[in-house]
C-alpha cells in the first residue's frame, strides 16, 4: 500500500495539486492514448505556489471597482497591469528564485518563486481605458473608474380638471 500525501486546501504551504479526476481512467493525470479527455501537462510545485501566492481582493465602491494584491518582495517593474479586449483586467508578474551558492544549506524553503497571473472580467460600468495602478509596501492597488449612472429625468406633469 502506497503513501499518498494529501493536499490541503487550507494550509497555505501545501504544494499539491487538486486533481479532481484522480484516480479515473479519463483523469487529466491518465497517459493512456485511449482517453476520453486529453491529458493535461502537470505544473510544477514552485509554479503552483506562485500561483496561489498571488492573493487579491475586489472591492467596489461607489465611484470606481479597486483591486489590491499582495506582492511582498517584488518591485513595480517585475508587476504588469493590463487591459485586455477592452474588459479583462490582467495581472501578472514574475518572482525569481534566489541565487544558490555551493557552500549554502537550505534548511526550509516556503516563499514561493515563478510566474503568476490572475485575469478578472470587469462589469460594463467599467471604464477600462481609465485604469490607474500604483503600489507601496508590497500592495499593488488597481483602480478602474465606474461610469456614472445616469438618474432618469423626471418631468412634473400638471394634472388638470
Amino acid at each position: 500500500m502506497s503513501m499518498i500525501r494529501r493536499s490541503n486546501v487550507f494550509d497555505p504551504f501545501s504544494l499539491d495539486l487538486f486533481d479532481p479526476f484522480h484516480g479515473f481512467p479519463f483523469g487529466s493525470g491518465s497517459s493512456s492514448g485511449s482517453s476520453l479527455f486529453p491529458s493535461f501537462p502537470r505544473t510544477s510545485s514552485s509554479e503552483t505556489a506562485a500561483f496561489a501566492g498571488a492573493r487579491i481582493d475586489w472591492k467596489e465602491t461607489p465611484e470606481a471597482h479597486v483591486f489590491k494584491a499582495d506582492v511582498p518582495g517584488l518591485k513595480k517593474e517585475e508587476v504588469k497591469v493590463e487591459v485586455e479586449d477592452g474588459n479583462v483586467l490582467q495581472i501578472s508578474g514574475e518572482r525569481n528564485k534566489e541565487q544558490e551558492e555551493k557552500t549554502d544549506t537550505w534548511h526550509r524553503v516556503e516563499r514561493s518563486s515563478g510566474k503568476f497571473l490572475r485575469r478578472f472580467r470587469l462589469p460594463d460600468n467599467a471604464k477600462a481605458e481609465q485604469v490607474k495602478a500604483s503600489m507601496e509596501n508590497g500592495v499593488l492597488t488597481v483602480t478602474v473608474p465606474k461610469e456614472e449612472v445616469k438618474k432618469p429625468e423626471v418631468k412634473s406633469i400638471q394634472i388638470s380638471g
